[in-house]
């Protein structure tokens, strides 16, 4: 009697009915899961970050090839640059040599210019001269002015008569017997002096040394 109390009370409540059939069959369903693995967790951000990376090092590569282009054009440009400096130089330096050669002995002929002067006036004086001691004591003049002027410029006689031979300065013609015992291998005589422009050599003394 109960049970079918219990029966006929639900069906005229057919909302109660319908709610507790609902929350059966909701039991009875298999629950959905809906929290996602370690693994796909794992595996999705892992995806993108590889793909991010790759993207990355694409961008890197980009970035490092244009820096290299760069420093090479930046060096092309200075080795241009260079280049031309360097070839105008060259041709600056061949211009000056040439100019240096030809004008090199241009002060020093000009310096001996008056000894030239000189020299002009000594051979006009001695068209009627008579006595020798004035065309002497004029040459003299000349030769004195002349030494002067060269020895500004740096020239110099070589030393060498009773001086030991020396093969730097002296070129010997002969050899003869020497006088004395002090004077073997000595400069007994000199042919033709010798000259030292700025203590450099420029003609060795011709010299007769004793044997």
């Amino acid at each position: 009697m109960a049970v079918l109390f219990v029966l006929a009370k639900l069906l005229f409540r057919p909302k109660k009915l319908l709610h507790m059939f609902n929350k059966k069959k909701k039991e009875e369903e298999p629950v959905m899961e809906t929290n996602v693995t370690e693994e796909n967790l794992e595996n999705i951000p892992t995806e993108n970050t590889e793909e991010n990376t790759e993207t990355a090092e694409v961008k890197e590569e980009l970035s490092v090839e244009e820096k290299l282009k760069n420093d090479v054009a930046e060096l092309n440009d200075k080795y241009l640059r260079l280049f031309a400096e360097f070839d105008n130089f060259k041709r600056r330096t061949q211009k000056e040599r040439v100019d240096l050669l030809q004008t090199a002995g241009k002060d020093v002929v000009v310096s001996l210019l008056p000894v030239l002067d000189d020299f002009e006036r000594a051979l006009k004086s001695t068209e009627n001269a008579t006595d020798v001691a004035p065309v002497r004591e004029g040459i003299l003049l000349v030769q004195t002015k002349l030494k002067s002027i060269l020895s500004q410029k740096g020239l110099k006689e070589i030393q060498s008569i009773n001086t030991e031979f020396n093969t730097d300065i002296h070129e010997a013609i002969t050899q003869i017997p020497s006088p004395t015992e002090e004077q073997k291998g000595k400069v007994i005589d000199e042919l033709e002096k010798g000259y030292t422009l700025n203590d450099k050599v420029v003609r060795f003394a011709k010299v007769v040394v004793g044997a």
